[in-house]
């Protein structure tokens, strides 16, 4: 859990230091210089409809569609869009099964073109319709908006539902490049905006630079209900006057109403980024890359160890755990705050350049560390994760060389090049993964079995040699419920309640015989993020049947649990899931464990369904006694490259009030 107080005071004075360096930077920047925006200026607003399952499920395409019929656009600013992407459309307007174009003007929807249906998630589908734009409307300022799904910088946005396929970074970047002249002094668009999860990434912004003067996307993911169309687009048409910065922060403060509202704020995050300082920050960040190249190449499992640690502590968007899935995507401010005292002055510059790139920031109370841009971290292990993140042009080529060395165990030859101050020939290409990641530098399978001991007050706990500490970046707890006479393992599922002291590497239990319980029922539970006064957890469910994580919030401040909703999990394309579902009393929640049979000699784990009930009223979720039994506790061994290993069994007996502690090694 992070405690920040003693370095608020420092940050501080950082924040002012930046602001009064992005004041002289912005005089002399080149979109500082004195732009000219009038009222009279014509607009062309680009909307890339790509429906997926949040229409052809929800409908949640339709209700934006009539959310950008509501607004009252003047005849200097209008909306062009293009449909497509999707199962079923769920209005009469909007055809099924082939391409849509459509012009918004002046209160009036007009049907452009039905075309022969094209893959939404395919780069030159994306590159005619900005052809089509480009060739049809002439305009002063140009803004683009993506909508549908995102998953981050590895997998992109747009799944088309009939093809699964999603455009990449690579896509959007050369479809945009093919039809407008990259300009870092005059971009061709004033603001490209994502309305799509877990997008405000640097690799994104870094592909937009050139193209547009403004990004604005959110880190995390988006609330179901999305951008408010109607408020935004009438705020630009009542001001056609303003500048990208301008209209960036009207999406972002009527996004977070939306949600507030809705009362789905607690998670939500939306940013507007000035692309202007793109190349400050791509230098910072580079240099942040190949210093801690030079540190892991120095001594790779203590930097490596160090680092992941920082990286956990982290905020992170999208899950990153193995019942959520991985976005694989940490907040870039918060890393800089994290790893200050292991990279020093480039973590502290690094700070400084983001903070003035992002030029508008809002985020709710349980995303308090959102500063407005994320970066790719390899969470999942996975190589085809990395490999998508290796093949994306934006993405900085030393970073791309340190995650490979960290899964990999072998310094890239670029990577050696960048140390020596070489410049590569050639990008860091993903053909050289093309195998699953091993070990690499570390190998918790020591640590399975390790030895429990049980000291004069009743607590279990292990006793870690430093070799054995330089293989983990945590330890966490891991519960089951045992009973003999059903032939029955019932998984409780992980937290990190336990006492570990690094510097000895005593590591404690601290089981009370309670857990966490819906409505009194026992739950599993993934704990997903460690912070600063409060814990998120994960929780398997079927709600109304369908398959879902109940996301839930522990204060420390109030010690009560807070229920924010039910997401369903990353799905096989990466692509995070934007509908954040609100309990309602009528709801069935059915509860979903892992479970195996004490008799299977292989030990086979089963998903199974336990206990379905109502929400009622208040869903409510505490920690409760779990009752007379046997419980096995393991300590749970996390490396860095986030392999696992379990310690030897910890018996906890309960027999009414007392827990008998019982050590099998």
């Amino acid at each position: 859990m992070k405690t920040r107080d003693m370095l608020q005071a420092a940050r501080l004075l950082r924040l002012a230091v930046a602001m009064v360096l992005a004041l002289l930077l912005q005089a002399i920047s080149p979109q500082g210089l004195a732009l000219a925006y009038s009222a009279t200026d014509e607009w062309l607003v680009y909307w890339y409809l790509c429906g997926s399952d949040l229409e052809s499920e929800n409908g949640a395409a339709t209700e934006d569609i009539k959310e950008v019929l509501k607004a009252s656009l003047p005849a200097n600013v209008n909306v062009l869009i293009q449909t497509g992407g999707s199962n079923s459309w769920q209005n009469t307007a909007v055809p099924d099964g082939q391409i849509g174009r459509y012009l918004y003007s002046q209160g009036e929807l007009y049907e452009l073109e039905v075309l022969p249906d094209r893959d939404m998630g395919d780069g030159d589908t994306l590159r005619d319709f900005l052809q089509y734009g480009k060739d049809n409307y002439a305009a002063d300022h140009r803004v683009f908006v993506f909508w549908d799904h995102g998953g981050g910088s590895a997998n992109g946005l747009c799944m088309d539902e009939r093809t699964g396929s999603t455009l990449s970074l690579n896509d959007i970047q050369e479809a945009f490049a093919a039809v407008h002249t990259p300009d870092p002094g005059n971009p061709p668009f004033e603001m490209v905006g994502i309305d799509a999860c877990l997008m405000a990434s640097y690799d994104m912004a870094n592909a937009l630079h050139g193209l547009s003067r403004y990004m604005t996307a959110s880190e995390e993911l988006e609330s179901g209900l999305g951008w408010q169309y109607d408020k935004w687009l009438s705020a630009l048409g009542s001001n056609p006057a303003m500048d990208g910065a301008a209209l960036g922060k009207i999406i972002c403060d009527t996004y977070m109403e939306s949600c507030r509202k809705a009362g789905t704020d607690d998670t939500a995050t939306m940013s507007c980024i000035d692309l202007s300082y793109m190349p400050t920050l791509r230098n910072a960040y580079e240099a942040y890359g190949i210093e801690a190249l030079r540190q892991a190449d120095a001594n790779p499992q203590e930097f490596f160890r160090a680092f992941d640690r920082a990286a956990r502590e982290t905020e992170h968007y999208g899950g990153n755990t193995s019942t959520q899935g991985y976005a694989n995507m940490l907040d870039l401010g918060d890393l800089t705050y994290e790893t200050n005292n292991l990279m020093r002055g480039d973590a502290q510059t690094l700070d400084q350049a983001l903070k003035l790139a992002v030029t508008y920031n809002v985020h709710g109370a349980y995303r308090k560390w959102s500063t407005g841009l994320s970066c790719f971290y390899p969470y999942s292990n996975q190589a085809s994760d990395l490999r998508n993140y290796m093949s994306q042009k934006a993405a900085p080529l030393p970073q791309k060389c340190l995650y490979s060395y960290f899964m990999y165990g072998q310094m890239p030859q670029e990577g050696r090049q960048l140390l020596a101050g070489e410049k590569p020939m050639v990008l860091f290409p993903a053909s050289v993964i093309d195998e699953e990641p091993g070990f690499g530098i570390f190998n918790v399978s020591a640590l399975e079995d390790t030895p429990v001991h049980v000291d004069n007050d009743g607590s279990a706990f292990v006793k870690l040699t430093q070799k054995q500490m330089d293989q983990i970046s945590s330890v966490r707890c891991h519960l089951t419920y045992v009973d003999e006479k059903e032939d029955l393992i019932l998984d409780l599922g992980n937290d990190a309640n336990v006492n570990a002291d690094w510097d000895t590497g005593i590591i404690k239990d601290n089981f009370n015989g309670t857990w966490p319980m819906l409505n009194g029922y026992p739950v599993y539970v993934d704990i997903t993020a460690e912070e600063d006064g409060y814990n998120m957890y994960s929780i398997p469910i079927k709600l109304n049947g369908i398959r879902c994580n109940l996301q839930a919030i522990y204060n420390y401040n109030t010690q009560k649990y807070y229920i924010l909703g039910a997401r369903k999990a990353i799905d096989e394309n990466g692509m995070g899931d934007r509908n954040l579902i609100q309990i309602k009393p009528d709801d069935n929640i059915t509860t979903i464990h892992n479970a195996s049979r004490l008799s299977d000699p292989d030990n086979t784990i089963y998903s199974v369904d336990v206990d379905t009930f109502k929400a009622g009223k208040h869903l409510i979720m505490r920690d409760e006694e779990t009752g007379d039994g046997f419980y096995a506790y393991f300590f749970e061994f996390v490396s860095p490259n986030n392999e696992t290993a379990l310690s030897n069994l910890v018996e906890f007996t309960i027999n009414g009030d007392n827990i008998t502690t019982t050590a099998h090694n």
